[in-house]
């Protein structure tokens, strides 16, 4: 017998599956009328550093669901392609001069090889990436589509533009009701038609989903560019430590806030995990409430508008709190020239809405030196200016109600305005707020005696007869700001004429390709990088948009192009799209459920509306896999020094931790050497060691390449072989739950491989001598494993599966004869988790065809029905023996025979029992 060598074994099916196109030829439906199965990975942004085993363990675990339902007769679609786009790429651009491209096809190379390598049965033929032109352009037209439509609330659906226009030149705007801009002022259908092509396009721009408008941003100037909010923590950018300002820029941005309510029902019918879901809920933030308007004193023009989601507690009212970006704050700095105010909102402009809300990290606010008038008392009401007012949620400005907002309360604390008098009310506590009031309200003027759910609709009454409020229902969403100043993106198809407004590109004119620029940082007007191109350009001469696309606008409908991915004429055949009816299994991190999964879920809806795809919903099932965690080395650097303290000396310093390579440590120890070489700045660096050495500092953390802590599933590879790694990635424990990596562990998967191929090997041997049939002991074995590995991987539970297949093989081990049919079993069930191993062994006991093709084994419940039970046997409660009695022996059989038993004899003494309680199949329990 060969000894089991998966180099060689893994390097021959790898040449194997590649000649072939691995899996085309059972990629197919084994009948006409198989079902389809649609399983999906979030696809990976391929960066230089290649994958860790942390990245595979998704890609293993969607691919034992995969061959799993291509055994079941699915016709199985598997793809995989790669997120291209991105800063990295861009950045590593601007150091070297090499053309992002060069470096993204260089990485995509390096990724398919490691994919490959694990035995992953992607579908090849159906990848692509993000930055394709032949891809790209069909995220351009997608945009097209978003700029040509408004979203219709009378229909709750997204509409193409033309049939606004017909509305506008019938009737003019004021029947329709639409999600648009504030701005957007009524007019009739004879003042459009009397418009310029200016003034239509400018009022188009007012409801069209993809929008213009000034925005405040996260600029990086270190970086050149607008970074979303979940790509800045602490005022600084996650990707390279850059600081990040906040800044007012004219930005695209798209009305997903239009799709709020849709986004948040629809949640209920979706097989997600509850915290995700949980998440998207928090996210868009719905909150019922009321728009409040109060009159500024003595100022009979200037009126401020508030959102509150309580009303009923307006009595409770002590002053007025507006964000330092709002409109009115504005107007009153310019107007009076407020040194301290105008201090005050740049103080505030660069803090992250994090930030803002953390109560810890309050800086106060300025009174604007104003007051409203309390709409029901006439009461005056301090204005003030406070940063942990948004302006993005509602209209930037609240009523402060210290009894029913605990940041109400702080801020009241601070400004002593606890005690400010708007009438005698018990809701204004003096030692503290409280979350809900309790019981009826009371000294609240009209609200006297009612409760809440009776006063939140009768403010609402008074407010809608006096005309300065009405009832409103309000989201924490906001539209996504949708160009970025980069080079590495999707160019938007959009130009300018001479009016300066956007006009979309014609569709034939698409793909919009990146131009050559003779730098990727933006020109020396500020203008961002495509500024540097030579001619940016319409063939009329009209300039193009020089901003692209963030990156999320290739991974919003990727899941899409994979059903129909080389169809030049369309994005998606509605055909392809009705065969495989979407996503049925979504693999992927849970750090996306508000970036991405809100994102691919808005276009979604938006291309159903528009009429181009049938589904509502991208993914129908979501599934997170779990972190695999790793040691992290620390060194200890003295705050703006180059001097490193050794682990226990570092309390007498003032030390920033720092990351460093795990190779460079041994033993707690740092190799001094590699770590001075690591780094040009490092190389004089000095050390305070303790008896001549440094020991570093460790954590067990995420796997990352920015905490230099990744493992390279090569190195296991070479070592193990490609079937352990997956095998010990599953077994390390639940899928969806974060472990630790211990490569001592994969020891234990090596030897369980081994002890497979002996197996097959010695069974195999006996078949030539003799017709070999498996004992009863043998059959119920392995089917009583078929039925817990088929349950375990439709429950993704693959470490339990994992489990029973070593439990399994065992007991196949023990000495006896084992037939055929029950080594192919057992191959198949291993082969969706070790699928290297499993083919080679399909072949050597004589199999023909691809071990894929064959139907998953199925078990027999009469081989899993117990026809003995051994009985544990208790004297008053506490085990002495155990029995084996058959599975339906008569009650009085066991008595009997139990009494008799001489261990039983023993415990008696002689003396008859009070009474024998038999608990069917389970046990005995003689009371003495």
């Amino acid at each position: 017998m060969k000894l089991y060598n998966f180099t060689s074994i893994e390097q021959k099916w790898q040449r194997k599956w590649n000649d072939q196109k691995a899996g085309m030829q059972h990629r197919h439906p084994t009948t006409e009328n198989a079902p389809t199965y649609y399983m999906l990975n979030m696809f990976p942004y391929p960066s230089g550093a290649g994958l860790h085993v942390g990245h595979h363990t998704g890609y293993v675990a969607s691919d034992i669901i995969a061959r799993y339902h291509k055994h079941k007769g699915y016709h199985v679609m598997n793809p995989m392609g790669f997120d291209s786009f991105g800063l990295p790429a861009e950045q590593y651009a601007i150091q070297t001069g090499q053309h992002p491209s060069i470096t993204t096809e260089n990485n995509i190379k390096r990724y398919t090889e490691q994919l490959k390598q694990v035995g992953l049965d992607f579908d090849w033929d159906r990848s692509f990436n993000t930055s394709d032109p032949t891809y790209y352009k069909w995220t351009q037209w997608i945009f097209l589509q978003i700029f040509n439509a408004w979203y219709n609330k009378s229909t709750q659906k997204a509409e193409p533009i033309d049939t606004l226009v017909q509305e506008f030149e019938q009737n003019g705007n004021t029947k329709v009701y639409a999600a648009c801009d504030e701005e957007a002022t009524l007019f009739s259908a004879e003042a459009w038609r009397t418009f310029s092509e200016t003034e239509k396009q400018t009022k188009l721009l007012h409801y069209r989903l993809a929008y213009l408008k000034d925005s405040i941003v996260n600029w990086c100037e270190s970086l050149g560019t607008v970074l979303a909010n979940e790509e800045v923590k602490d005022g600084i950018s996650e990707r390279g430590g850059h600081p990040v300002m906040r800044k007012k820029m004219k930005q695209w941005s798209l009305r997903m806030t239009a799709y709020a309510e849709r986004l948040l029902v629809d949640l209920d019918a979706l097989d997600w995990p509850i915290s995700t879901k949980e998440m998207q809920r928090n996210w868009i933030g719905r909150s019922e409430g009321a728009e409040i308007t109060f009159r500024v004193q003595g100022q009979r023009d200037q009126t401020i508008t508030i959102f509150t989601s309580r009303p009923e507690t307006i009595f409770g009212t002590c002053f007025i709190a507006l964000a330092p970006e709002h409109p009115w704050v504005r107007l009153i700095a310019e107007q009076t020239k407020d040194k301290t105010l105008i201090d005050y909102i740049e103080q505030t402009k660069n803090r992250t809405d994090r930030s803002r809300l953390a109560e810890s990290q309050f800086l106060g606010g300025v009174f604007a030196g104003a007051c409203v008038i309390h709409p029901f008392t006439g009461a005056p009401l301090s204005i003030w200016v406070a940063d942990y007012v948004l302006p993005n949620y509602g209209t930037g400005a609240i009523m402060g109600v210290p009894a029913h907002d605990s940041r109400d309360y702080v801020f009241a604390q601070s400004f002593d305005l606890l005690a400010f008098p708007v009438i005698e009310s018990d809701i204004l506590l003096e030692d503290g707020p409280y979350e809900e009031p309790q019981g009826k309200m009371i000294n609240s003027d009209f609200l006297n005696g009612l409760s809440v759910s009776e006063a939140f609709e009768k403010v609402i009454q008074k407010l809608t007869q006096k005309r300065i409020g009405k009832y409103k229902v309000c989201y924490k969403l906001h539209d996504p700001i949708f160009s970025r100043q980069r080079y590495w993106g999707e160019p938007l198809p959009i130009y300018y004429k001479e009016d300066g407004l956007p006009y979309a590109l014609s569709e034939d004119k698409l793909p919009l390709v990146l131009p050559a620029v003779t730098s990727y940082l933006p020109n020396k007007s500020g203008a961002p990088p495509l500024g540097n191109a030579l001619n940016w350009s319409t063939p009329e001469g009209y300039p193009l948009d020089l901003t692209t696309m963030p990156g999320w606008a290739g991974s919003s409908w990727y899941f899409l192009r994979y059903m129909d991915p080389q169809n030049p004429t369309a994005f998606l055949d509605r055909e392809k799209e009705t065969y495989w009816k979407g996503v049925n299994f979504y693999m992927g991190g849970a750090e996306h459920a508000t970036g991405h999964l809100l994102y691919a879920r808005f276009w979604t809806k938006l291309l159903y509306d528009l009429g181009f795809i049938h589904m509502k919903e991208p993914f129908s099932k979501l599934f997170h896999q779990g972190m695999v965690q790793s040691f992290s080395a620390f060194v200890y650097r003295v705050k703006d020094s180059n001097t490193f303290v050794s682990f226990n000396l570092k309390q007498g310093y003032d030390v920033v931790p720092m990351h460093i390579p795990i190779t460079f440590v041994q033993k707690q120890m740092l190799d001094i050497e590699a770590f001075k070489a690591w780094r040009p700045d490092f190389a004089d660096a000095d050390f305070i060691l303790e008896e001549g050495k440094y020991f570093c500092g460790a954590k067990m953390e995420k796997m990352s390449k920015s905490k230099h802590n990744v493992i390279n599933p090569d190195a296991v590879i070479t070592q193990y072989g490609a079937d352990a790694l997956r095998l010990y990635l599953m077994f390390l424990g639940p899928l969806d739950q974060s472990k630790p990596w211990d490569l001592s562990g994969i020891e234990g998967v090596a030897r369980f491989l081994n002890k497979v191929w002996r197996f097959v090997h010695h069974a195999k041997a006996t078949w030539a001598d003799t017709a070999i049939s498996s004992g009863e002991n043998i059959l119920k074995t392995i089917h009583r494993t078929i039925k817990k590995v088929t349950q375990d991987i439709e429950k993704c539970s693959f470490n339990t599966a994992i489990s029973s297949l070593m439990i399994c093989i065992n007991e196949l081990t023990d000495g006896r004869e084992v037939d055929k049919s029950i080594v192919k079993s057992f191959i198949l069930l291993l082969e969706p988790f070790a699928p290297y191993i499993a083919a080679e062994l399909w072949e050597i006991i004589g199999e023909q065809g691809a071990i894929t093709t064959a139907a998953f084994p199925t078990w027999a419940p009469v081989y899993l029905e117990e026809k003995s039970v051994n009985y544990p046997i208790a004297i008053n409660g506490k085990v002495r023996t155990k029995i084996v009695f058959d599975h339906d022996a008569p009650h009085s059989t066991i008595e009997k025979e139990v009494l008799a038993h001489t261990v039983i004899q023993k415990w008696l003494q002689g003396k008859s029992p009070k009474k024998v309680v038999i608990v069917q199949n389970k046990m005995v329990n003689v009371v003495s």
